[in-house]
């Protein structure tokens, strides 16, 4: 049984979610504020959390920064900012997608199934294969990552978005070809999450030339083939 925390200010937000979540077989626990909401997340090990960005005391956004800091798991931020570049700052921080108040509840369960599937189909993936190139290597099954012989530390999408872009090596990927491969059909929200992330696993790869921009089409691996 999956694990889900919600953490939300709004009594009705929580009431309303759960009535979803709980029919569909999922653990769910509760916190209705930032510290709260904290304790509960490394009490818990949910396996999802469903993070409302305007929270009493510590706010959502400053809550994830510090979960970042342990924890790799799954974040949907809940917000009611329409402001695009409100969106970018949760992205950035480390949340794994986001979903604008108000939403429909049947497409909020929807995203957690399609989270959970991508979840599932990693963990489950081709655990014997390993992509070797002439800086990176990207181990399947032990779902690691090195640079240069280098140990690098991706969160699990990361690592997707990565392998994604390593298997079509040399073939341009369009940001909805890598919205499909990673976050599923099912993805409703901001096309720019894959460029978030993206710039992430550059930074963290820390070399230049691996992942190439083509503008206004999408990304392309470029490391050289051993």
């Amino acid at each position: 049984m999956n694990k889900i925390l919600i953490i939300d200010d709004e009594p009705s937000i929580i009431n309303l979610i759960s009535a979803y979540l709980k029919p569909e077989g999922y653990e769910v626990f509760t916190a209705a504020d930032g510290l709260t909401g904290l304790k509960a997340a490394c009490a818990f090990k949910p396996d999802l959390i469903l993070l409302d960005v305007m929270l009493p005391g510590i706010d959502g956004i400053e809550l994830l920064a510090r979960l970042r800091r342990e924890s790799e798991v799954y974040v949907i931020l809940l917000t009611a900012r329409t402001e695009e570049t409100d969106k970018i700052v949760g992205l950035s921080v480390g949340a794994d997608d986001y979903v604008t108040k108000p939403f429909s509840p049947r497409e909020l369960v929807a995203r957690i199934k399609a989270a959970f599937r991508r979840l599932s189909a990693a963990s489950a993936g081709s655990n014997s294969k390993i992509l070797s190139f002439k800086r990176v290597r990207i181990d399947n099954g032990a779902r690691t990552v090195s640079v240069d012989d280098q140990l690098i530390d991706l969160t699990a999408l990361e690592f997707d978005l990565l392998k994604a872009i390593a298997e079509s090596h040399g073939r341009v990927l369009t940001r909805e070809q890598l919205l499909e491969k990673v976050w599923g059909g099912n993805y409703y929200g901001e096309i720019r999450v894959v460029d978030v992330h993206l710039g992430h696993v550059r930074q963290k790869l820390g070399a230049e030339g691996l992942i190439a921009t083509v503008r206004g089409i999408g990304y392309r691996f470029e490391d050289e083939i051993l």
